[in-house]
Formats: structure tokens, C-alpha cells, sequence
């Protein structure tokens, strides 16, 4: 384990705050460390695995793609990245009828900015305290938290931040020069926080008052994540721009911006070399197929309902509060949850903090109910009971 650890020290940027483990295999929801320990995942990729590392149908589809076509620029139409639009259209919501096809997250916010300035004409955008949305420029200026930001200024120009959940402070924040207002329906990074159904309902009646883009960043609690397909089919809230990512191609690189008929992109104004790739788009097929006839939706809800009821029927001593929508959970400590990641880790656990204090756990949703109760078991041992 040592080698590898050293390899990629001397070798790669440390960027990352990473934990002293190489993992080599993955299967479901398990995944093995090179010495050949198992672990129950519950960071999932930081929600990616949504079906499961290694899904047969996924590297089915991948071999037979990777015999045929690999790569196919968007200068030619191609077969796999039509069906993938296709399949990709049938399951977001009805009121979006168009994508662009990129590799990431934080691409997807990129494009859903650009196209909303150039649909609107207009140059600000409203977000959400607590909010992520991505790393690089203009996706990092949409983030809240200035530890991201600082060091990188002058960021983009034009970002407004306003308590989330909060409609009246949202309103207020509202000029004749809003673009956008861009929403997590679930708040990952900044520890699982669920937007409210009559929150969601005004601001997409405000949006429609004012003529501004409402922008949905669904690429972590998308994909079955929260017991629907997405987030905001929770509360019938139809975005003009929804933005995609992480699980929507099982494991393998791809991002998505679904957009509705008011979106219209001008020709040679955005792009991306690998965007829309027949190796991805194969990828993806299979994995909303698996999604589909999995009713990974149904398994989520059930399964987040089962795990958050066993940690409920004990009384911890350093627990704030449980939030989960799904399989999406976040459990927040009186404390840093740091100490307790590394304990879980000990014990065949990995799950991710969201924030300073939150615990979070993005299981992968074929995860069956023996694993979710050996996690929740190790969580009531490594977090202290109440006296």
C-alpha cells in the first residue's frame, strides 16, 4: 500500500486531503484496499456509484462500445450520443426538450451560465449560502463559501448569495438585471439541507413574473440519489436549465444540461472536445436502463427510510440533527466529524463529511439492507451515546 501511496504523493498536486488507503476493486457497494480489505462505501465516488461499482450492464455496454467507436467529434452526428439524448429526454422533466452533452458538474454550471446570459441578456445571478457548485471559475463564483473563492479572485462578476429556504431574502436580491436564480434542491456539500415545497413553488412563480431562468443543479441528488428519478420531482418543479453530472453514466465521465425551449444557444458560442463521447453515451443507456427497470428510485426511498429509522432509535449524545431525502443523508455533529470518518474507516465504514460537521453518507443505491444495517451499527458504536 505504501508504494502506491508514494507513487501518486510524488507525482500528483496535493489538492486533494487524502486518506491513507488504496482502493483497487469494486463490486455493488463494496470496494477492497489493496491488501484486500472490504469496506461498505458510503461515499459512493461523492455520489457517482448510484448503481453500483463495476454494474455488469454498464461494463457490458462499455466493451461493446469500446470495440466499435471510442470517440466522435460533434462536427458528425453518431448513433450511441442520439439514443443517449433520447433515452436522457424521456426521463427529465416534460418541459425540457434539449441538451448539451459535457464531462462534469462543474461544466454543466458553466454552460447553464453562459446560456443564460446570452438568453436573457442579463448579467446577475442569485444563489444559495451553503450552496456548491463546482471549481472552476464560473461555477466557483456561484459557490457560497469564500474558502473556495479567496484565493482566486477577481472571480466572475455578478453573484448574489441569499440564505436558502428563505424566500423574502431571495425576492429582495431580485434586480432588473437577473439573469438566473441557480438552486441545489438538496444541498450536498453543505450538509444535506432540503429546500422547502412552498420555497420551490414561489421562486418558480417569481421566475416566471420576472422573466428569469430558474437553474436546478441536480448532478449529486439526481439519478434515483433521493427516491425520485430527480430532486425536484419531489415537488413537480418543472427548471428552465437542469444541470446533471456524476451518476448519470455509471462511473464513467459525463455532464448534461437539460434545457427548456427558452433556451437557444447560438452555434460555435460552447463546446466541449469529449462532450457527448459514444464511450459515455453508451455508459449512460445502460445506466438509466439499470435505473429504470431497477426502480432504483423506489430502493433509495425505501432503504434511506430504513437506515435513518435505525439511527433514530438511539439517542447520541453529540448528534445535532438527521437529514435525509432518499439515500441522500447527512448526519450533523456538535462537534468536527473528522475524528469519527477515521473510526468508521476503521471499522469497514467509509462515508464523507459535508461541512465541518456533518457526517454524510451516498451510498450506492443497490446497497442491500444486511450492509445499511452494518453501517448503521458502526455508527451507533463510533458516535457517543447520550448520558
Amino acid at each position: 500500500m505504501t508504494h502506491f501511496i508514494e507513487l501518486e504523493k510524488a507525482y500528483e498536486f496535493d489538492v486533494y486531503p487524502k486518506r491513507d488507503l488504496v482502493l483497487v476493486r469494486g463490486i455493488g457497494a463494496k470496494v477492497w484496499d489493496v491488501d484486500g480489505k472490504e469496506y461498505i462505501d458510503c461515499v459512493g465516488g461523492h455520489g457517482v456509484a448510484n448503481i453500483g461499482h463495476c454494474n455488469e450492464k454498464v461494463v457490458a455496454a462499455i466493451e461493446e462500445q469500446a470495440r466499435k467507436l471510442i470517440s466522435c467529434s460533434m462536427t458528425f452526428y453518431n448513433d450511441t450520443r442520439a439514443r443517449f439524448l433520447e433515452k436522457l429526454l424521456s426521463i427529465t422533466p416534460k418541459n425540457l426538450k434539449r441538451a448539451f452533452l459535457c464531462n462534469s458538474g462543474t461544466e454543466a454550471v458553466e454552460a447553464a451560465i453562459k446560456f443564460a446570459r446570452f438568453t436573457t441578456k442579463k448579467k446577475e445571478f442569485i444563489t444559495a449560502m451553503r450552496g456548491f457548485h463546482g471549481r472552476t471559475m464560473g461555477s466557483m463564483s456561484a459557490t457560497f463559501n469564500p474558502e473556495y473563492r479567496k484565493d482566486f479572485e477577481p472571480t466572475v462578476p455578478g453573484f448574489k448569495y441569499v440564505p436558502f429556504n428563505n424566500f423574502d431574502k431571495l425576492k429582495d436580491a431580485v434586480t432588473d438585471d437577473t439573469a438566473a436564480i441557480l438552486l441545489e434542491v438538496v444541498q450536498g456539500e453543505g450538509g444535506i439541507h432540503i429546500g422547502g415545497a412552498d420555497y420551490f413553488m414561489q421562486v418558480r412563480r417569481l421566475c416566471d413574473e420576472k422573466n428569469i431562468l430558474l437553474i436546478l443543479d441536480e448532478v449529486q441528488s439526481g439519478c434515483c440519489r433521493t427516491g425520485k428519478m430527480f430532486a425536484c420531482n419531489h415537488f413537480d418543479l418543472e427548471p428552465d436549465i437542469l444541470c446533471l453530472a456524476k451518476a448519470i453514466a455509471g462511473g464513467v465521465p459525463m455532464g448534461a444540461v437539460v434545457c427548456s425551449e427558452k433556451i437557444q444557444p447560438p452555434m460555435g458560442k460552447h463546446g466541449s472536445t469529449f462532450g457527448g463521447n459514444p464511450l459515455a453515451c453508451a455508459a449512460g443507456i445502460a445506466a438509466i436502463d439499470f435505473m429504470l427497470e431497477s426502480k432504483l428510485d423506489e430502493q433509495a426511498q425505501d432503504k434511506g427510510e430504513f437506515f435513518v429509522g435505525k439511527l433514530k432509535q438511539h439517542k447520541f449524545a453529540n448528534v445535532r440533527e438527521i437529514r435525509h431525502l432518499g439515500l441522500m443523508i447527512g448526519i450533523e455533529l456538535k462537534e468536527k466529524s473528522q475524528p469519527y470518518l477515521v473510526k468508521l474507516m476503521e471499522q469497514g465504514v467509509l462515508a464523507m463529511p459535508a461541512g465541518a460537521t456533518v457526517l454524510r453518507f451516498l451510498p450506492p443505491l443497490v446497497i442491500t439492507r444486511e450492509d445499511l444495517d452494518f453501517v448503521a451499527r458502526k455508527v451507533i458504536e463510533v458516535l457517543p451515546a447520550a448520558g
